[in-house]
């Protein structure tokens, strides 16, 4: 560890690469302590809080992924959720019509330039629409206990509506989700690792003194009175913990060897022996993007049904779609093995590696070259794909089924769940392989550089 530390230290790009995505990352955690103007923090907590009365509730999982900035309304309280189903909406919409596919294949960067803008325009109009609604139930929440909001804003009104007051919070969180977008984006670009996925992680972790915190009250160690939660339970739930952790090393990292072999080629007088290679196929081709889009897609319905009010239609959907219902389990499940699938379709082209390996003289064992191989690829992906996207899933629900049985709180259950920490695994094991591949290549150079020295 230490030496891997000094080879990262020993390289100026790579050190300003993780400097720079350290500072990004700081900047991001200070917005969660930014409160909108004219609301009070402190209020907000105890009111949400309160009114979460111990049972689970989608506004929690919210509030994990925001690194706790919802619950006190601060100004990135929507965190990145708007961008990312901005993202999946553009994901659909390029799967469904078939002239964004072919732009995407016939000009990559003109196709992503594009879906980037597009991305960016659909966040900036959820990110409206959310925390217009969030407005909303900021003002039901400031009926329920005054002082939450200011009432100097609120006095502000035209036609009746506290003017003022909507467009301050309005504002205020969407520019706060655009600037965590820009920030985030810029870490992919300049950083390591995915910017929008580390942010979210962020979020997860910045969690952790909060929940170790809460173990401790459950326990109730300074009484002689038994707690909700005993020493057993805590040894159980890290052994999940440890379970899930392993689980998601082995998923994401895991992948079946298709064995290649390389036609004899004659090199001057002699006939070189083909040699012979594989095709490493990712069990989970999509790593952690599926629980993250999932997790989305789910919030984004539920949050608005939160925002209208539970007595409405759209309130009544939400209760069914959000935990610990079945229906939440069951389209949790069945989300993320669609978009397992989904993105393995879109970013797995078997057409283009069976005509590389044409073009490079290799073919599979018993498998002729072109179509065949491109059907025998397309067949064996999928196969490996089902096995990958099921045990994603039961990964990601087995925890907090574990914490329902045991009684376990569901900040608790949530944080040390499949989801918060299938992410965090997932997100780490992607920054740890550029951080690696970037020591590869400096390693490479290096002998290069010293070949060339000889040379001359």
């Amino acid at each position: 560890m230490i030496e891997a530390l000094k080879r990262i230290y020993q390289l100026p790009e790579l050190r300003a690469k993780i400097m720079f995505t350290l500072m990004i990352l700081v900047v991001c955690r200070v917005g969660g302590f930014v409160p909108v103007p004219g609301i009070n923090g402190e209020l907000a907590v105890s009111f949400f809080r309160s009114q979460l009365g111990g049972g689970q509730n989608i506004l929690q999982l919210v509030d994990i992924f925001s690194g706790g900035a919802f619950s006190n309304m601060t100004v990135i309280a929507l965190g990145i959720m708007p961008y990312i189903s901005a993202q999946i909406i553009m994901q659909l919409l390029t799967a469904v019509f078939p002239g964004l596919q072919r732009e995407m294949r016939e000009n990559p960067e003109q196709g992503r330039r594009k879906m980037n803008k597009m991305s960016r325009i659909g966040t900036l109009i959820l990110a409206f629409i959310q925390s217009s609604l969030f407005a909303r139930f900021a003002l039901s929440m400031n009926q329920a206990r005054p002082g939450i909001v200011a009432s100097d804003i609120l006095q502000v009104q035209a036609f009746g509506i506290p003017l003022l007051y909507y467009v301050i919070f309005i504002c205020t969180m969407t520019t706060g989700t655009v600037i965590l977008m820009w920030l985030g984006e810029q870490i992919t670009e300049r950083g390591i690792g995915n910017g929008i996925s580390l942010i979210i992680t962020l979020g997860i972790v910045s969690q952790l003194p909060t929940a170790l915190g809460l173990i401790v009250a459950q326990l109730n160690l300074d009484s002689q009175i038994a707690g909700q939660m005993n020493f057993a339970s805590v040894l159980a739930l890290m052994g999940v913990f440890v379970c899930v952790t392993w689980g998601t090393i082995m998923v994401i990292q895991g992948h079946r060897r298709i064995p290649l072999q390389y036609a004899r080629r004659v090199v001057g007088r002699k006939e070189v022996q083909g040699s012979s290679s594989y095709i490493p196929l990712k069990i989970n081709y999509a790593g952690v993007i599926p629980v993250i889009f999932a997790s989305a897609l789910l919030m984004f319905p539920a949050t608005i049904g939160q925002f209208m009010g539970m007595d409405s239609w759209i309130g009544q959907i939400a209760s069914f779609l959000s935990p610990p219902s079945k229906a939440h389990l069951v389209f949790y499940v069945t989300l993320i093995i669609a978009f397992t699938y989904f993105w393995t379709a879109t970013q797995f082209n078997p057409d283009q590696i069976a005509s590389d390996m044409k073009r490079n003289g290799a073919f599979i064992p018993g498998i002729r070259q072109g179509k065949p191989t491109q059907e025998y690829l397309e067949s064996t992906m999928n196969r490996i794909t089902l096995f990958g996207a099921v045990s994603l899933a039961l990964i990601a629900i087995t925890p907090n089924i574990i914490g329902q049985i045991m009684g376990v709180p569901p900040t608790i259950s949530y944080f040390f769940g499949g989801t918060s920490l299938l992410i965090m695994v997932g997100v780490v094991l992607d920054t740890l392989k550029q951080v690696e591949s970037h020591l590869l290549t400096k390693r490479y150079e290096g002998f290069m550089k010293r070949g060339r020295a000889r040379g001359r």
